[in-house]
């Protein structure tokens, strides 16, 4: 069948690579660094991962439906074990000999007349080419490119550590005795100071626009994600007032993480809406111990002092900041930018995929997503080579124009996308999604349980043999998940409403 240009191959290149190569296509994996994993691979150069970083999401939702951890892996695994598995995950599929290594994209390039697309690339020996496929897929990442807000006096910064981005962080030993600064509470920030606090810095202050409310990495014993993000979840939120849901989700947060302000940090806004949420183990903790402070956002800099909103001034050693990253495709041509309208967060794509003037252009992973990422790519890998192979219908014209009027709209709002709303949301456009309905042994698991990769096995295209043995196991990994036995009434009604969404589209996820 047609050849495909994939465009990285870290987490998102490969898991769409494994689904097109099933498809019938014939992958190209262009990746600027020298081993596949993207991020993962710890490459200083084009990976944000320091080296003791473990991740965030449990081993079940940090990975792909086709292969698990090997036996006694922790519930968190390190980066290096995500790297290798990566590896390994590509030489199960046979995908390594499909890779460039050392060849960074330069250009993409539309060939209208001959309705092709042309890669344009570049060997790091220096050897460019220039080459036609009959398609593209984008999955070069969504966090590489650092963001560092404007802050009054940032240039006179005169602390003996400088200034750096946490994407930057890779030797907390470098630290050692310095006052640091953290600004931003996003997850990267909270774990670095919290890093920064535990291994010697002798001081370290965060500093945040708003307090967001902190949920831990296990509750009960069970990770974050299991709890948080599921399928019930999703279907509150598309029957339910906003204010409801959001309001469960705070309770939720209380209930099993404590509130901020109990542990000494600046209380949040009462809506978790309007505070937002991150994620971080030790960082309330060491609040509460005094060994990490909180203030408001910055006002100034002058040399080594930092002046913060509420008047209040602190010496600095170094600063550090957890401020996000923009969108970043820089091998798109203007033309192609032109139609695709990017900023620094947003991108014209209905289902953040596909765009209705660009047939055989994709794209996988630069949605801006909250939560677990690997069975997100993967959904989104099987609906793009499902559509592009034929085997299912794709969205027609109509359909995504609707879709991208809808994303444009919602261009002022928040850019971020809750990993459980985009799972459900893809694996409908995919015809994946589970119905509870057929699995009356796996009711819980599939409304309560973990979105796991094997629970998209079930039924559908690719479905697998061992996949409800798989999804039980994922759902009693770390013990139960506490949630409520259902009466056969309230089993029939959660049917009845899931059976009811399955034909949603995805105007509710297209946020660009």
């Amino acid at each position: 069948m047609a050849d495909v240009a994939i465009v990285g191959a870290g987490p998102a290149g490969l898991v769409t690579a494994r689904y097109l190569k099933s498809e019938g296509f014939d992958p190209v994996l262009f990746e600027q660094g020298d081993r596949v994993g993207g991020q993962w691979t710890g490459d200083a150069r084009y990976s944000g991962v320091w080296p003791s970083m473990r991740t965030n999401t449990s081993r079940v939702m940090t990975a792909f439906s086709d292969l698990d951890y090997p036996e006694g892996a922790p519930v968190f695994p390190t980066n290096q074990m995500v790297r290798d598995y990566l590896e390994a995950y590509a030489e199960q599929f046979d995908l390594l000999q499909s890779v460039r290594l050392g060849t960074a994209v330069e250009k993409i390039e539309r060939d209208a007349a001959a309705e092709k697309w042309i890669v344009r690339s570049k060997s790091r020996d220096g050897k460019a080419a220039c080459e036609s496929f009959n398609h593209v897929v984008v999955a070069s990442g969504r966090y590489h490119k650092p963001l560092i807000p404007a802050v009054p006096g940032l240039d006179t910064f005169a602390g003996k550590g400088g200034v750096s981005h946490t994407f930057a962080y890779k030797n907390p030993e470098q630290y050692r005795g310095m006052r640091v600064v953290v600004a931003g509470c996003s997850i990267s920030a909270l774990e670095i100071a919290s890093d920064l606090a535990m291994l010697g810095a002798a001081s370290v202050t965060v500093t945040v626009r708003r307090q967001r409310y902190v949920f831990h990495k296990l509750l009960a014993g069970v990770p974050t994600e299991h709890v948080a993000f599921t399928r019930f979840a999703v279907l509150a939120a598309e029957c339910m007032p906003m204010e409801v849901v959001a309001g469960g989700l705070k309770d939720l947060i209380v209930k099993t993480s404590g509130s901020p302000e109990q542990f000494g940090a600046p209380k949040p806004a009462d809506s978790v809406l309007e505070a937002g949420i991150t994620q971080c183990q030790h960082f309330l903790p060491l609040v509460a111990e005094g060994r990490i402070c909180v203030r408001p956002w910055i006002q100034c800099i002058e040399g080594s002092v930092v002046h913060f909103m509420d008047g209040s001034t602190e010496e600095a050693d170094a600063l550090i900041f957890g401020t996000g990253y923009e969108l970043d495709l820089p091998f798109l041509s203007d033309e192609l930018k032109q139609t695709l309208n990017p900023d620094s967060k947003h991108i014209d794509l209905f289902g953040f995929t596909f765009h209705p003037d660009l047939p055989g252009l994709g794209f996988v992973g630069q949605l801006d997503l909250v939560g677990p990422y690997f069975p997100v790519l993967e959904l989104q890998a099987r609906w793009l080579a499902y559509t592009w192979s034929g085997a299912i219908p794709g969205p027609d014209r109509e359909e995504m124009e609707a879709g991208l009027a809808v994303c444009r709209a919602r261009r002022n709002g928040p850019s971020e996308v809750p990993m459980h709303m985009a799972a459900i949301q893809f694996a409908r456009a995919a015809g994946v999604e589970p119905d509870a309905a057929q699995w009356p042994g796996l009711t819980r698991a599939l409304y309560f349980g973990p979105l796991s990769p094997a629970s998209f096995r079930l039924q559908g295209r690719d479905s697998l043999a061992d996949a409800p043995r798989r999804t039980a196991e994922s759902a009693e990994a770390f013990g139960a998940v506490p949630t409520p036995e259902l009466t056969p009434d309230q089993k029939q009604q959660l049917d009845a409403l899931a059976s009811a969404q399955q034909g949603a589209s995805l105007y509710s996820i297209s946020t660009g």
